[in-house]
């Protein structure tokens, strides 16, 4: 008989590798910072910004479905730190945009390159054809949330 917790269906498979990947220091856990100085927050926040152009609060906070106030923090640190700004909105719209700065872009590409080196590390005894059929894997896994969230990620 199995223990308790003892994962055997795909999903409690899946559950379980899920917690123990969140616990690897290496793959840039929230309780960490890379050595950009980023933590897990600004670099998604950053991240986002880069990708999708400037964005309001109202837009982010639908975009991550976190409140006002939270985004706001977040917003306030980057400003503070130099790696986003406040701009006009250039479609004439009430609320200001932030948008990533110069420092903030190289800060963000600092802390990617600093990923996926620690991941290329990782994967570094992975035949390349399986490397690919996990980040597809991974992409079809995140783009199945995505829609029952009703919250696409925008990607290259």
């Amino acid at each position: 008989m199995d223990k308790p917790g003892t994962p055997g269906r795909p999903t409690e498979l899946i559950e379980y590798e899920m917690m123990v990947l969140g616990r690897h220091v290496h793959m840039g856990s929230p309780s960490k910072r890379t050595s950009a100085n980023l933590e897990r927050s600004a670099y998604i926040l950053l991240s986002r910004l880069q990708g999708e152009g400037p964005m309001s609060i109202g837009q982010l906070s639908e975009a991550f479905g976190l409140n006002a106030s939270t985004l706001n923090r977040q917003t306030a640190a980057l400003v503070g730190a130099g790696l986003a700004e406040r701009i006009p909105d250039a479609d004439g719209g009430m609320a200001r945009k932030f948008r990533i700065t110069e420092e903030g872009a190289s800060r963000l590409e600092e802390a990617r390159a600093e990923l996926v080196s620690g991941l290329d590390k990782v994967l570094s005894g992975w035949a390349p054809e399986d490397a690919a059929a996990f980040a597809d894997y991974l992409k079809r896994f995140n783009t199945s949330i995505e829609h029952i969230d009703g919250r696409p990620w925008p990607r290259p």
